[in-house]
Protein backbone atom coordinates (compact mmCIF):
# COMPACT_ATOMS: atom_id res chain seq x y z
CA UNK A 1 0.00 0.00 0.00
CA UNK A 2 1.49 3.49 -0.78
CA UNK A 3 0.93 6.26 1.79
CA UNK A 4 3.24 9.33 0.25
CA UNK A 5 -0.27 10.71 -1.18
CA UNK A 6 -3.03 11.80 0.60
CA UNK A 7 -5.06 8.70 -0.06
CA UNK A 8 -4.14 5.21 0.68
CA UNK A 9 -3.99 3.27 -2.45
CA UNK A 10 -2.48 -0.14 -4.05
CA UNK A 11 -1.46 0.31 -7.37
CA UNK A 12 0.03 -2.06 -10.36
CA UNK A 13 2.02 -1.22 -12.63
CA UNK A 14 1.53 -1.45 -16.48
CA UNK A 15 2.92 -4.46 -18.12
CA UNK A 16 4.18 -2.34 -20.67
CA UNK A 17 6.13 0.76 -20.38
CA UNK A 18 4.80 4.16 -21.91
CA UNK A 19 5.83 7.99 -21.85
CA UNK A 20 1.83 8.05 -22.35
CA UNK A 21 0.71 5.53 -20.10
CA UNK A 22 -2.82 5.70 -19.32
CA UNK A 23 -4.03 5.80 -15.63
CA UNK A 24 -6.91 3.63 -14.22
CA UNK A 25 -8.46 4.59 -11.31
CA UNK A 26 -10.52 2.20 -9.30
CA UNK A 27 -12.89 3.54 -6.51
CA UNK A 28 -14.60 0.80 -4.28
CA UNK A 29 -18.29 0.46 -2.96
CA UNK A 30 -19.45 1.53 0.97
CA UNK A 31 -18.02 -0.96 3.34
CA UNK A 32 -15.45 -2.19 1.56
CA UNK A 33 -11.96 -0.97 0.64
CA UNK A 34 -9.16 -0.83 -1.94
CA UNK A 35 -8.43 -4.38 -2.29
CA UNK A 36 -11.69 -5.25 -3.26
CA UNK A 37 -11.84 -4.05 -7.34
CA UNK A 38 -8.17 -4.37 -7.24
CA UNK A 39 -8.64 -7.91 -7.35
CA UNK A 40 -9.09 -7.87 -10.98
CA UNK A 41 -6.53 -5.44 -11.60
CA UNK A 42 -5.10 -8.44 -13.59
CA UNK A 43 -7.85 -8.98 -15.73
CA UNK A 44 -7.89 -5.52 -16.95
CA UNK A 45 -5.54 -4.31 -20.50
CA UNK A 46 -1.99 -4.50 -19.50
CA UNK A 47 -1.38 -0.77 -20.80
CA UNK A 48 -3.01 0.81 -17.91
CA UNK A 49 -1.22 1.84 -14.48
CA UNK A 50 -4.05 0.26 -12.22
CA UNK A 51 -4.38 2.25 -8.96
CA UNK A 52 -7.06 1.40 -6.55
CA UNK A 53 -8.03 3.94 -3.83
CA UNK A 54 -9.02 3.42 -0.44
CA UNK A 55 -12.10 5.74 1.17
CA UNK A 56 -11.27 8.13 3.87
CA UNK A 57 -13.82 6.86 6.52
CA UNK A 58 -13.03 3.84 8.71
CA UNK A 59 -16.40 2.04 9.50
CA UNK A 60 -16.95 -0.39 12.46
CA UNK A 61 -15.89 -3.66 12.30
CA UNK A 62 -14.52 -3.00 9.54
CA UNK A 63 -14.19 -1.48 5.58
CA UNK A 64 -14.13 1.76 4.97
CA UNK A 65 -17.41 4.56 2.86
CA UNK A 66 -16.95 7.68 0.75
CA UNK A 67 -19.45 9.27 2.93
CA UNK A 68 -22.28 8.69 5.57
CA UNK A 69 -25.40 6.55 4.67
CA UNK A 70 -28.00 7.47 7.50
CA UNK A 71 -30.25 4.39 6.50
CA UNK A 72 -33.21 5.80 9.27
CA UNK A 73 -33.39 8.92 7.47
CA UNK A 74 -37.11 9.06 6.59
CA UNK A 75 -36.93 12.81 4.62
CA UNK A 76 -35.46 10.64 1.09
CA UNK A 77 -31.55 12.62 2.21
CA UNK A 78 -29.94 9.22 3.38
CA UNK A 79 -26.90 10.41 1.61
CA UNK A 80 -24.48 12.55 3.71
CA UNK A 81 -23.76 15.28 0.51
CA UNK A 82 -21.22 17.23 2.23
CA UNK A 83 -18.91 14.48 3.18
CA UNK A 84 -19.85 13.24 -0.50
CA UNK A 85 -18.38 16.81 -1.48
CA UNK A 86 -15.72 16.49 0.24
CA UNK A 87 -15.09 13.11 -1.37
CA UNK A 88 -15.63 14.07 -4.22
CA UNK A 89 -12.86 17.10 -4.09
CA UNK A 90 -10.27 15.02 -2.35
CA UNK A 91 -10.45 12.46 -5.61
CA UNK A 92 -10.23 15.47 -8.02
CA UNK A 93 -7.28 16.31 -5.80
CA UNK A 94 -5.16 12.99 -5.58
CA UNK A 95 -5.74 12.60 -9.89
CA UNK A 96 -3.37 15.64 -9.94
CA UNK A 97 -1.18 13.76 -7.31
CA UNK A 98 -1.34 10.42 -8.71
CA UNK A 99 -0.32 12.12 -12.03
CA UNK A 100 2.46 13.73 -10.72
CA UNK A 101 3.77 10.95 -8.80
CA UNK A 102 3.89 8.36 -11.15
CA UNK A 103 4.62 10.31 -14.64
CA UNK A 104 1.38 9.05 -15.94
CA UNK A 105 -0.65 10.55 -18.91
CA UNK A 106 -2.90 13.38 -17.23
CA UNK A 107 -5.19 13.67 -21.09
CA UNK A 108 -5.73 9.37 -20.42
CA UNK A 109 -7.35 9.18 -16.97
CA UNK A 110 -10.07 6.87 -16.65
CA UNK A 111 -12.29 6.49 -13.55
CA UNK A 112 -13.63 2.78 -12.58
CA UNK A 113 -16.23 2.68 -9.64
CA UNK A 114 -18.48 0.56 -7.60
CA UNK A 115 -22.04 2.15 -5.76
CA UNK A 116 -20.52 4.75 -3.68
CA UNK A 117 -17.33 4.64 -6.38
CA UNK A 118 -20.00 4.67 -8.93
CA UNK A 119 -21.59 7.88 -7.57
CA UNK A 120 -18.61 10.02 -7.42
CA UNK A 121 -16.96 8.75 -10.59
CA UNK A 122 -19.77 10.83 -11.95
CA UNK A 123 -19.75 13.44 -9.86
CA UNK A 124 -15.73 13.91 -10.19
CA UNK A 125 -16.52 13.38 -14.14
CA UNK A 126 -19.33 15.75 -14.47
CA UNK A 127 -17.66 18.56 -12.26
CA UNK A 128 -13.97 18.74 -13.13
CA UNK A 129 -14.36 16.87 -16.97
CA UNK A 130 -11.15 18.68 -17.62
CA UNK A 131 -9.72 16.12 -15.80
CA UNK A 132 -10.43 12.42 -16.59
CA UNK A 133 -11.58 11.35 -20.00
CA UNK A 134 -13.61 7.80 -19.29
CA UNK A 135 -15.88 6.32 -16.89
CA UNK A 136 -16.84 3.21 -15.93
CA UNK A 137 -19.87 3.35 -13.61
CA UNK A 138 -21.37 0.37 -12.46
CA UNK A 139 -23.81 -0.25 -9.99
CA UNK A 140 -24.52 3.76 -9.13
CA UNK A 141 -26.80 6.67 -10.03
CA UNK A 142 -26.06 10.69 -11.17
CA UNK A 143 -26.42 12.44 -7.53
CA UNK A 144 -27.16 16.15 -8.62
CA UNK A 145 -26.74 16.68 -5.19
CA UNK A 146 -23.39 16.43 -5.36
CA UNK A 147 -22.22 18.30 -8.13
CA UNK A 148 -19.95 21.61 -8.53
CA UNK A 149 -22.63 24.32 -8.74
CA UNK A 150 -22.27 25.60 -12.51
CA UNK A 151 -21.68 22.50 -14.18
CA UNK A 152 -23.98 22.72 -16.62
CA UNK A 153 -21.47 24.89 -18.50
CA UNK A 154 -18.54 22.61 -18.24
CA UNK A 155 -16.38 21.13 -21.45
CA UNK A 156 -17.77 17.66 -21.53
CA UNK A 157 -16.69 17.00 -25.10
CA UNK A 158 -13.45 14.34 -23.59
CA UNK A 159 -16.10 12.48 -21.57
CA UNK A 160 -16.82 9.19 -22.36
CA UNK A 161 -19.51 6.90 -19.99
CA UNK A 162 -19.96 3.31 -19.54
CA UNK A 163 -22.76 2.66 -16.67
CA UNK A 164 -24.00 -0.79 -15.86
CA UNK A 165 -26.77 -2.12 -13.30
CA UNK A 166 -28.16 -5.27 -12.09
CA UNK A 167 -32.00 -5.33 -12.61
CA UNK A 168 -32.36 -7.12 -9.42
CA UNK A 169 -30.31 -4.51 -7.72
CA UNK A 170 -31.83 -4.44 -3.48
CA UNK A 171 -29.52 -1.52 -2.64
CA UNK A 172 -29.67 0.96 -5.34
CA UNK A 173 -33.04 0.73 -7.37
CA UNK A 174 -32.42 0.09 -10.56
CA UNK A 175 -34.99 2.58 -11.88
CA UNK A 176 -32.44 5.68 -10.24
CA UNK A 177 -29.98 3.68 -12.65
CA UNK A 178 -31.96 4.18 -15.72
CA UNK A 179 -32.08 7.97 -15.54
CA UNK A 180 -28.37 8.20 -16.11
CA UNK A 181 -28.35 7.57 -19.45
CA UNK A 182 -31.21 10.52 -20.64
CA UNK A 183 -29.46 13.03 -18.14
CA UNK A 184 -25.99 12.15 -20.04
CA UNK A 185 -27.63 12.58 -23.61
CA UNK A 186 -29.12 16.13 -22.53
CA UNK A 187 -25.76 17.09 -21.43
CA UNK A 188 -24.41 15.64 -24.96
CA UNK A 189 -21.57 13.68 -23.43
CA UNK A 190 -20.96 10.51 -25.02
CA UNK A 191 -22.49 7.17 -22.51
CA UNK A 192 -23.33 3.59 -22.93
CA UNK A 193 -25.83 2.00 -20.40
CA UNK A 194 -26.29 -1.41 -20.24
CA UNK A 195 -28.19 -3.80 -17.42
CA UNK A 196 -27.83 -7.27 -15.80
CA UNK A 197 -29.84 -9.55 -14.52
CA UNK A 198 -28.38 -9.80 -11.27
CA UNK A 199 -28.08 -7.40 -7.68
CA UNK A 200 -25.99 -5.49 -6.33
CA UNK A 201 -22.65 -6.82 -8.28
CA UNK A 202 -20.68 -7.24 -10.88
CA UNK A 203 -21.77 -10.36 -13.27
CA UNK A 204 -19.05 -12.08 -15.35
CA UNK A 205 -20.54 -10.73 -18.85
CA UNK A 206 -20.97 -7.11 -17.27
CA UNK A 207 -17.23 -7.30 -17.02
CA UNK A 208 -15.82 -8.72 -20.14
CA UNK A 209 -18.40 -6.10 -21.54
CA UNK A 210 -16.66 -3.24 -19.88
CA UNK A 211 -12.96 -4.67 -20.47
CA UNK A 212 -13.60 -4.69 -23.84
CA UNK A 213 -15.38 -0.91 -23.53
CA UNK A 214 -12.00 -0.10 -21.85
CA UNK A 215 -9.75 -1.32 -24.34
CA UNK A 216 -11.42 0.34 -27.40
CA UNK A 217 -10.37 3.40 -25.60
CA UNK A 218 -6.70 3.19 -24.73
Amino acid sequence: MQTSLSLHHLVRKPAIASEKTPLLIMLHGYGSDENDLFSFAEELPGEFLIISVKAPYPMQPFGNAWYAIHWDNTDGKFSDDEQAVESRDRIADFIDEAIEEYKVDKNNVSLLGFSQGSILSHAVALSYPEKVKNIVALSGYINKGILKTGYEKNDFSNLDFYCSHGSEDQVIPVEWARQNKPFLDKLGIKNQYSEFPVGHGVAPQNFFEFKSWLEKRL
